[in-house]
C-alpha cells in the first residue's frame, strides 16, 4: 500500500488556498531523493534498501553506517531524514487532511501551515489536537528515528488520525518546528509564527477558538507538553469550558503555575517506565498524574501508549457528556 501510493502520489487540490504545485513537487522530489539514497518504503511502511535487481524495496532495512567516518554517517542520515517531512505530508493528505497556511494573508511559499480534517473546522462535536515535540520533526511526526528505523506507523501521527476518525473526532495537527522559509537569498523567520509558542498561540487564537468546537482533546509529546501548558495559561476560560482531556507522552513542561486543580483533573502523562502500560508511576504532590507508557525509551511513548491514551480520552468524554 505505502510504496504503491508514494510512487503514484498526486496532491489533491486544496480548499481555501491559492492554486499551487508546491506540495506535489516537493513530495515527488523527496521520494526521488530517497530512492537516490537507495531507499524506499515497502508496502508495510518500513524503509528498505532498494533491491538493484527489481528496483523495488528489498529485505534490508536502513543502515546508519555507510562509512568509517562518523561525521559522514551523520551527514548521510540527516540528508535522508530531510526527505521524511514531505512524504509524511503526502500521507496526511491521502487520509483527507488539508493544509491551512499561517499566518493568514501571506503567500504559501513564505508561510507555515497546519493540517486539519475537515479542511475548515466549524463547530466540531469532538476535536482532537496533536502537538509534536521539539527538534526536526514536522507536522504528522512523533519521531523521525522510528520512521526511519521501524516504520511509518511507529513514528508518525497517522495511527492517531485514523483512530480519531473512527471515534468521530475532527483533527487538527500543529507544525510547531516549521519556523523559517528561504526567500530573498536567505532563511527568514515566518513572522507571527517564528517560535513554537507563537505558532501554537496563533493556531489557537485564529483557528481553534473561532471554529467554536463543542469539546477538545489534546495529545502532546515531549516539548509539546510545555506548549500545551502555555496554551492553558493563555486561554484559561476556553480550556476550562472546552478542553476535557490532555494526554501527554513523556512530556517536558516544568511546574504548573496556575489552574492546578483543573489541569490535574483533565491531564495525564504517559512516561517511560519498565512497568506495564497503564501502571501508575510515583507522582509528586501537585504535579500531573503519571502512568507507564509501556516502554523505556522516550521516542516510543506516543506509539506504545496509543490504546491507553484513546481509552483515557473516551472515558473523559463520557464523563463530560454525562454531566450535561
Amino acid at each position: 500500500m505505502w510504496s504503491k501510493f508514494l510512487r503514484n502520489f498526486r496532491a489533491p487540490r486544496y480548499c481555501d488556498m491559492p492554486d499551487t504545485n508546491l506540495p506535489t513537487a516537493n513530495c515527488e522530489e523527496a521520494i526521488t531523493k530517497l530512492r537516490n539514497f537507495g531507499y524506499a518504503f515497502d508496502d508495510t511502511g518500513v524503509l528498505r534498501k532498494i533491491d538493484p535487481a527489481t528496483g523495488e524495496p528489498g529485505n534490508d532495512q536502513f543502515s546508519y553506517n555507510v562509512s568509517n567516518d562518523a561525521t559522514e554517517n551523520e551527514k548521510h542520515y540527516q540528508k535522508l531524514a530531510d526527505q521524511i517531512p514531505e512524504i509524511v505530508y503526502a500521507l496526511l493528505e491521502k487520509e483527507g487532511l488539508r493544509r491551512t497556511y499561517i499566518p493568514f494573508g501571506q503567500p504559501p511559499e513564505q508561510s507555515s501551515f497546519i493540517y486539519s480534517l475537515p479542511a475548515k473546522l466549524s463547530k466540531s462535536k469532538k476535536l482532537l489536537v496533536l502537538i509534536h515535540g521539539s527538534g526536526q520533526v514536522k507536522a504528522g511526526q512523533w519521531a523521525r528515528s522510528l520512521i526511519i528505523n521501524n516504520s511509518l506507523d511507529h513514528g508518525t501521527q497517522l495511527p492517531y488520525v485514523r483512530q480519531a476518525r473512527k471515534l468521530g473526532y475532527d483533527v487538527l495537527i500543529t507544525n510547531t518546528n516549521d519556523l523559517k522559509r528561504f526567500f530573498d537569498g536567505k532563511d527568514n523567520p515566518i513572522k507571527g509564527v517564528e517560535t513554537p509558542t507563537q505558532h501554537t498561540k496563533y493556531v489557537w487564537k485564529n483557528i481553534v477558538i473561532p471554529s467554536n468546537p463543542e469539546s477538545v482533546a489534546i495529545v502532546a509529546h515531549s516539548y509539546g507538553g510545555f506548549l500545551t501548558m502555555d496554551l492553558a495559561e493563555q486561554f484559561v476560560d476556553f480550556f476550562k469550558e472546552k478542553v476535557f482531556a490532555i494526554a501527554l507522552t513523556d512530556a517536558v513542561m516544568g511546574t504548573i503555575q496556575s489552574n492546578k486543580e483543573y489541569i490535574s483533573e483533565v491531564a495525564c502523562d504517559w512516561v517511560t517506565s519498565k512497568t506495564p502500560l497503564g501502571t501508575a508511576v510515583l507522582t509528586t504532590k501537585g504535579s500531573i498524574r503519571k502512568i507507564s507508557a509501556g516502554h523505556t525509551k522516550h521516542e516510543w511513548t506516543s506509539y506504545s501508549a496509543i490504546d491507553s491514551i484513546f481509552k483515557y480520552i473516551e472515558n473523559k468524554y463520557e464523563k463530560r457528556s454525562n454531566k450535561k
